[in-house]
């Protein structure tokens, strides 16, 4: 998953210096000291972010979170990747399960409750991209994606 990301941010961010750390066993405010970059938010609060890109150009800085799961989704783990979009408001936000989407499945694509995957500052509004993980391709199955991209 992490150099997925790093590619994925890469192809997006042309231009930029871009990192990509498996970041799950440490606080997302330690990791981010690490790069230099300190977010008040994330000071002291305990998110862990599974894996984390950065993408740098001078004094613009662009995060990228993949919060991932090793059984079906549920809205708890939507829950907590929202909380998480809330407080540090990264550019791109990724839930993924091997497993696949489990519940969400039900509540995103049979109700299409894409609204609950809203997040940002209010002047723009992202969505957080939920998707299964293809172990074959090691990347995230695009068919499966809500919203796609």
């Amino acid at each position: 998953m992490r150099l997925w990301l790093e590619r994925y941010v890469k192809d997006k961010c042309k231009n930029y210096e871009v990192v990509a750390v498996d970041a799950h066993a440490e606080r997302l405010d330690r990791v981010l000291v690490k790069y230099e970059i300190v977010n008040e938010m994330a000071n002291g609060v305990d998110i862990q972010i599974d894996v984390l890109a950065i993408a740098k150009k001078n004094n613009d800085m662009k995060l990228f979170f993949i919060e991932a799961k090793k059984t079906q989704l549920t809205l708890r783990d939507l829950g907590q990747l929202w909380s998480y979009c809330k407080l540090v408001d990264p550019d791109e936000a990724f839930l993924i399960s091997s497993l696949g989407l489990g519940s969400l499945n039900k509540l995103l694509n049979a109700f299409r409750r894409e609204d609950l995957l809203d997040f940002g500052n209010g002047k723009k509004i992202k969505k957080m991209k939920v998707a299964k993980w293809d172990i074959r391709t090691n990347s995230p199955d695009i068919m499966s994606m809500v919203p796609k991209i």
